[in-house]
């Protein structure tokens, strides 16, 4: 039942019945008593007629019956309209006092409380038509008299108030499981962009490491191959490992600094890398011994591109260089194209395979068979997940990513990514 407001100085006694459901129906039963003695002898016609035994013992009956109410519903009914009947049809002793149905009043209010609606008409029109006919056949009063008809409304209303509390009970249960059930999905919303949150920052991670510890595998190769003879190479080798681990460690620290809290210390505040900055991964690879070709439409022909799309392009290169660097050899050339289609950015990065690998088993890739290409699953020989994490980044945008040897020799990525139209200042 839904609780009613209450003062303070009634709360304690309103949370104790709460609690203590068999001492409020004592009480309630204590009141009706009341109730139907009451009106037995407040009525106009009953002020020269004295309360006989009989009367007493059914409304005594009436109202003891309804301790049971929450337990036998329907039963403490059925006893209460008896023992009405009885008392309209046994009216030797003057007309009948119609204030014991007050019992029956509460037990029909139990009644459709607990039960759906239908039944709650039924059971309410047959109790009312039943007392009602009962009245108007057997009392001594005229068949249209008040008293007859009161009967009538009070069994009505006791249905009418029964079903109002059902539905307000019903009301109040949905909205709560609502309430449940969208925090649940609150809830599980929050775990669904944890765990892409989580992905994307190993994505970042994986393409930061892989590349830049390929130049510097690869130059640390190339440093101890010609240490001996030619020191001044190495020194230029080791130059390049120092400046590709300095820029692993910024960009480390970029990616890793997304993690902050707004607000904390040391915050990155420099723009995610992007076509914009092309020309500095690609003076990477070119010091490192790979010849490199970009043949990229102007920036005014590109336009303004989304974010999202111009750091996934960049690291498409990004990745795709890396892995000519790994298995196709310092001395391949790479060519990149990138231009746009209709509302399609198109990123191809192909190369000839004609590189030539430094001897030494730390430049062979771990686990390579020797082909110096990805397998078909987007996998690099060794385990390595690049490939798979650039179709991941792709399809995260909704668009396409083809990968695979070409018939010549060599290996080509090309990727489309939809360009999205701008919302508000997004660019």
């Amino acid at each position: 039942m839904t609780p009613l407001a209450v003062g303070p100085g009634l709360a304690r006694p309103h949370r104790w019945l709460c609690a203590h459901p068999r001492a409020l129906d004592t009480l309630v039963a204590l009141v009706v008593l009341a109730l139907i003695l009451i009106g037995a002898v407040a009525g106009p016609r009953m002020r020269h007629q004295s309360l006989g035994p009989f009367f007493v013992l059914l409304a005594v009956l009436a109202a003891a019956s309804l301790v049971l109410r929450r337990e036998l519903p329907r039963g403490v009914l059925a006893f209460n309209v008896a023992l009405t009947l009885t008392e309209l049809v046994t009216n030797d002793v003057g007309p009948p006092r119609t204030s014991i149905v007050f019992g029956v009043v509460v037990a029909l209010y139990t009644v459709a409380a607990r039960t759906d609606r239908p039944t709650t008409w039924r059971v309410g029109a047959a109790t009312a038509v039943l007392l009602t006919g009962a009245a108007m056949l057997f009392a001594l009063n005229p068949w249209y008299s008040q008293e007859n008809w009161g009967l009538f409304a009070w069994t009505g209303l006791a249905a009418a108030a029964g079903d109002a509390v059902r539905s307000r009970r019903a009301y109040v249960a949905a909205i709560e499981e609502r309430a449940v059930r969208a925090e649940r999905t609150r809830e599980e919303e929050a775990r669904r962009r944890v765990a892409e949150e989580r992905l994307r920052i190993a994505r970042e991670l994986h393409d930061v490491v892989a590349h830049h510890i390929a130049l510097v595998n690869v130059q640390a190769g190339v440093a101890s191959h010609v240490m001996d003879n030619r020191p001044d190479q190495a020194k230029e080798a080791l130059a390049h490992v120092r400046q590709a681990s300095r820029s692993a460690l910024e960009e480390l620290r970029a990616t890793v600094g997304l993690l902050r809290q707004y607000g904390d210390p040391a915050a990155p505040t420099e723009p995610a890398p992007g076509i914009a900055v092309l020309d500095q991964l690609v003076d990477g690879f070119v010091r490192a011994g790979m010849r490199v070709r970009v043949r990229a439409e102007p920036p005014e022909k590109l336009g303004p591109l989304p974010g999202s799309v111009d750091l996934t392009a960049y690291r498409v290169v990004q990745e795709a260089l890396t892995n000519v660097h790994k298995h196709a050899g310092p001395g391949a050339t790479a060519e990149i194209r990138i231009a746009r289609v209709a509302d399609v950015l198109e990123v191809t990065v192909e190369d000839d395979g004609a590189g030539t690998r430094t001897e030494g088993p730390e430049e062979a890739p771990e686990g390579a068979d020797g082909s110096g290409t990805p397998r078909a699953d987007g996998t690099e020989p060794g385990g390595g997940h690049g490939l798979l994490g650039m179709r991941e980044r792709v399809t995260a945008l909704r668009g396409s990513c083809e990968a695979g040897p070409l018939p010549e020799g060599g290996f080509r990525v090309r990727v489309r990514l939809p360009l999205q139209p701008r919302r508000g200042g997004e660019s």
